[in-house]
C-alpha cells in the first residue's frame, strides 16, 4: 500500500511540473554568417584602401569564433590578436580600446584577470539595439589606425541597427 501511495504521489508531482517543464525554447539574436562575411568584407576593402594588411575574425554571442580570415602578408599573430580584440569587445560591450584606457586606471587592474581579455585597439563590439550580438576584430594595422578604420566603419554599416 505504502508504494501505490508513493508511485501516485510521483505521478501527480509529474503531472504538475510537466507544464513548468515544457516551456518555450530561449530565443536569442546573434551573427548571422552573411553578417559576418558583410563585416569581414568590409573590414577588408577598409584596410586594403588603407594600405594595410589585416586579419578579421567575428565572435558570435557566446564569444565563439563564427567567421575569420588571414589576410595576404599578414603575420602568423594576426589570427590570435583579432580574436582577442572581438573577443574582449564582444565580452565588455565596448571597443577594445576603451578596454586599454580602462585598464590604464590602477582600480580597474582586475579586469586583466578575466582570460583572453586584451586591452588594444581593433575590437569592436557587433549590437542589435543595445544588445551586444558579438565582436569584430581587427589586427595588422597600425595602433593609430586601429579604432579609426575597419573596424568601427563596418559595425557602422553592418545590417545590425
Amino acid at each position: 500500500m505504502h508504494r501505490v501511495g508513493l508511485s501516485l504521489l510521483a505521478g501527480v508531482s509529474l503531472l504538475a511540473a510537466g507544464p513548468a517543464l515544457a516551456q518555450a525554447p530561449q530565443v536569442e539574436k546573434n551573427v548571422s554568417m552573411a553578417m559576418a562575411i558583410a563585416i569581414i568584407q568590409g573590414a577588408l576593402e577598409q584596410c586594403t584602401k588603407d594600405g594595410y594588411k589585416v586579419s578579421v575574425v567575428i565572435v558570435d554571442k557566446g564569444g565563439n569564433v563564427a567567421a575569420s580570415i588571414r589576410g595576404d602578408g599578414t603575420g602568423p599573430h594576426t589570427m590570435e590578436f583579432a580574436r582577442l580584440k572581438a573577443y574582449t569587445s564582444r565580452t565588455r560591450n565596448q571597443t577594445s580600446l576603451q578596454t586599454m584606457k580602462l585598464l590604464e586606471d590602477p582600480a580597474n587592474a582586475f579586469i586583466r584577470q578575466i582570460p583572453n581579455v586584451v586591452g588594444v585597439g581593433g575590437g569592436v563590439p557587433i549590437r542589435v539595439g543595445n544588445e551586444p550580438i558579438g565582436g569584430v576584430g581587427v589586427s595588422g594595422a597600425p595602433a593609430a589606425k586601429r579604432t579609426k578604420s575597419a573596424p568601427m566603419q563596418v559595425s557602422q554599416r553592418s545590417p545590425t541597427r
